[in-house]
Order: structure tokens, then sequence, then C-alpha cells
């Protein structure tokens, strides 16, 4: 008990002096009231503690130092290779990011990238990616620079029977530029929601605005308002952007540029917690080798604009592209494009007027038909929205002059593709490039195991 009473006097003492120095005048009856106070407050706490000694002490599972379980030990020997545990690859399981939310995901280790399927550091592959679109006539592949930065890249038909080129980056910090970027068709911005992308182009077409708006599409326009009579504003993204010589091929964008208008307006750079991935991958030292199907040697998507084709090479087994008759090159770094992994998605297509062609993204949740081809073969997909509804809510319909469609937010869900069992394809890992491809069109694709084949057979098909 003299224990107690000095506890008692030490602890009032000690606080008295703090009382005192934090109050310049005391009068005696506060300062009574205040070792009242803190007496009780000792005693409350001595109390407690005995209460709770004797409960331990009755249960001998409760411990303040409990000791270590076995398999508590073992996490802790295997710390440091953690990081490989957060990706399945068990058997011919394929790569999938397991974890149920961002949390999980997070560590200072490195991931694995949802745009190619390679390990890369988090600050690279948990960052949301930007979709930038790219002109592709002939005068503009003479400019075209930054482009082999891109670890996937769109190719569809516009107006006039021209391409556009949407390209996907992850990690482009050592690009000085990215260049000639160029307006915005509807089509593109679906294809950027699909990836939670930061959507840049310069200039857009009326019938993209209403979807340009909604908050799903980060969009970073560098024309944020109407021409030619037209009357509508979108986020001010001119800052992005700035020239590098007179004319449509003229405007490129960087990295800085991009990163500094993301975080001026505020927007998450991370990925949403429910995010898990636009393709499969495969596993580390394994490869997808198709069985079946066509032998790719040469691969053309039908374009007779540009005569478009991939050529394979069996050394390194990538597909190299040309268009124009030429290689298509970075200008940057004289690489000539390469990629690891084709998809053609075939799908339905209409005139919003005399002048815009569309080929819808979505079909109404239908299923479409394609190619995937990888390592020199070929074999026939089918592709379908994930989980799309028609009982989904529309947010927004779009009329043109020829055209009329809803927007609904299962619209920007991921596309899917899947082999001739159904079972979801799985492509190595590395670049991709998606070619949309219209009904009309689809004959004029050709997949040969013959490597002269020439480009210009299309022109009669």
């Amino acid at each position: 008990m003299p224990k107690i009473e000095y506890l008692f006097q030490a602890c009032y003492d000690c606080l008295e002096v703090i009382y005192i120095n934090q109050n310049t005048i005391v009068r005696k009856a506060d300062l009574n009231m205040f070792r009242k106070w803190v007496l009780l407050t000792v005693l409350a706490v001595i109390m407690s503690s005995m209460m709770c000694t004797s409960a331990f002490a009755m249960d001998s599972r409760f411990s303040l130092f409990p000791k270590k379980t076995e398999e508590e030990s073992d996490e802790e020997s295997v710390s440091e290779s953690d990081d490989d545990m957060i990706w399945e690859s068990t058997g011919d399981e394929e790569l999938r990011d397991s974890s149920d939310d961002k949390k999980s995901r997070k560590s200072d280790g490195p991931c694995r990238s949802y745009l190619t399927g390679m390990e890369v550091s988090e600050e690279i592959g948990r960052k949301r990616p930007f979709a930038l679109m790219i002109e592709n006539d002939l005068d503009a592949a003479a400019w075209q620079a930054g482009t082999s930065y891109a670890d996937i890249v769109y190719e569809a038909r516009v107006e006039g029977g021209i391409t556009r080129l949407e390209a996907i980056f992850e990690d482009f910090k050592d690009a000085s530029m990215i260049m000639p970027i160029r307006s915005c068709r509807p089509q593109f911005v679906y294809y950027a929601n699909e990836f939670e992308a930061n959507y840049g182009h310069y200039g857009q077409v009326i019938y993209a605005v209403p979807i340009l708006q909604l908050p799903q599409s980060c969009d970073i326009a560098g024309l944020p308002y109407g021409e030619s009579g037209q009357e509508y504003r979108l986020i001010d993204g001119s800052s992005a952007y700035s020239r590098d010589h007179a004319g449509v091929t003229g405007v490129f964008t960087t990295y800085d540029k991009l990163q500094n208008f993301v975080k001026e307006v505020g927007w998450d750079t991370d990925y949403s917690e429910d995010y898990k991935g636009h393709y499969q991958f495969a596993e580390d030292n394994r490869e997808v080798n198709l069985t079946g199907g066509k032998t790719a040697n040469v691969v053309i998507p039908g374009f007779v604009s540009n005569h478009a084709r991939f050529d394979y090479d069996k050394t390194d087994k990538l597909y190299y592209r040309s268009e124009f008759g030429e290689p298509q090159i970075d200008h940057l770094n004289d690489q000539q494009l390469a990629y690891k992994n084709i998809i053609i998605q075939i799908g339905p297509s209409v005139m919003l007027d005399d002048h815009y062609l569309f080929t819808d993204p979505v079909c109404e949740g239908k299923t479409g038909k394609g190619w995937y081809i990888t390592n020199g073969k070929a074999v026939p997909i089918t592709w379908k929205k994930e989980n799309w509804s028609k009982l989904d809510p529309v947010i927004e319909t779009i009329t043109t002059a020829k055209y009329k469609w809803d927007v609904r937010d299962c619209d920007f869900n991921v596309t899917r593709y899947y082999d001739a069992s159904g079972k979801e394809i799985t492509l190595n890992q590395g670049k991709t490039f998606v070619e949309i491809v219209r009904d009309e069109d689809a004959s004029k694709v050709l997949i040969s195991d013959d490597p002269e084949v020439s480009t210009n057979i299309i022109d009669g098909m």
C-alpha cells in the first residue's frame, strides 16, 4: 500500500507542475479540485490494471507477448519474397491479379502490368495509363514520334477510308514527345475507358462530345470548345499540348505536360480499387503457342488506304508493322513498331452522317468475331462486352443525321476475347496491336503463310 501512496503523490506532483506551468494564475480552490481529479484518475487506472491482470491470469490464451506460431515464424522468414505471392502462378494457370482490392496490391516491390503482363514497378504498373490519338495518314507517318513507347495500339477506320491510331502508354518518361496528336472519334473514347486511361486528343467530332463530357471520361482536350457554330465546352486541356510545326501533324505532348495537367485538375492517378485488368497474360517463362488455326507469317488487316501489314520475325517472335509500303517507324529512335500479340476485332459499323464512320465498340452486348495472332499462328476468336445489360440505365443518347444510340455505364466495361471452346484467351506477355475491322471489310483480312505475299492483293477484294 505504501507504494500506491507514493504513486499517487508522484503522479499529482508531476501533473501539478504541468498544471501550474500551463496556468499562470492558479487559485487554491482550483488546485484542490485538480488534486482530487488526479487521485480519482490514478485510482481508476490502477483498478482497471488489476482487473485486466486477473482476467489474463485466468485465461492462458492471452499474453502481452504471445508466442509466435510456426506459421507466423515462416511468414517472417519469407518476407523478402512476399511480392511473389501477389500473383497466382500454380500449374498451368494464367497470370491474373488475385488481390481483392487495391490495398492488397500495394507494396514496395514489383507488380504485373495490366497492359503487357510484364513485371514493372508499382509506380508504373498501378498508375492509370494515357490513351492518345495519333494521326495516321501518309503525311502524318513521316512525323510519328514516340509511338514505339505505346504498350497497346488500336487502329480503326474513320472518315474517307483513312485510319486513326489510339496509342495507350504506361511508361513513356524517356520519350521526349508524342506526335502528331490528332482529333477524337467516338469509338476511341470507349476503348480508352476500358483501360481507365486518361484520354488525350486535339480536336473532336461533335458526336463524341456527350461521351467526353461524362465523368467516366478523363478527357484532356487540346481544343476544348466548338468550332463552326458548334456550342459546347470541354475541360480545357490545352496546357498539355504544344506545337512543333504548322499543320495537323504539328501538335505534340510530353509525359510531364500530361502529368502536370492531371495534377492540376486533381484526378486520381491510381487505377480504381475494383479494376482487374483488361487481358489475361501467360506466366513468366511460359509462352502461348497456338494449336490449329492458320500459319501467320503475314497479317494484313484489310485497310486499303494505308496497306497496313505485319511481318513475323521467327528470331524474336515479334510482328513488325508496315504501312504505305514502308516500315512504320518511330522517328524519335528510328525503331520499327513491333508487337507480340495482334487482335483483330470485327464488328458492325454505320455512317453517322455523310462523312463520319462509326464502328460499334459495344454491339449491345452481342458476340462479335475476330482473330488472335501470336508466335506465327492465328486462331479464330469471339469478343463480347463483359457484364453488359440493356437493363442498365441510359445515361446519354446521341443523335446524328443518320444514326442514334444510347450510352450506358456498362458500355465502358472491358471487352473479353474467347477461343472456340468459350474460354478466355491468354495473351503472351508483351505489346499488343488491336485492329478494329468493319464487318464489310472482314473478307479483306488476310492471314498468310507466304512471307512474300503482296499487300496489294486486298485492292481487288
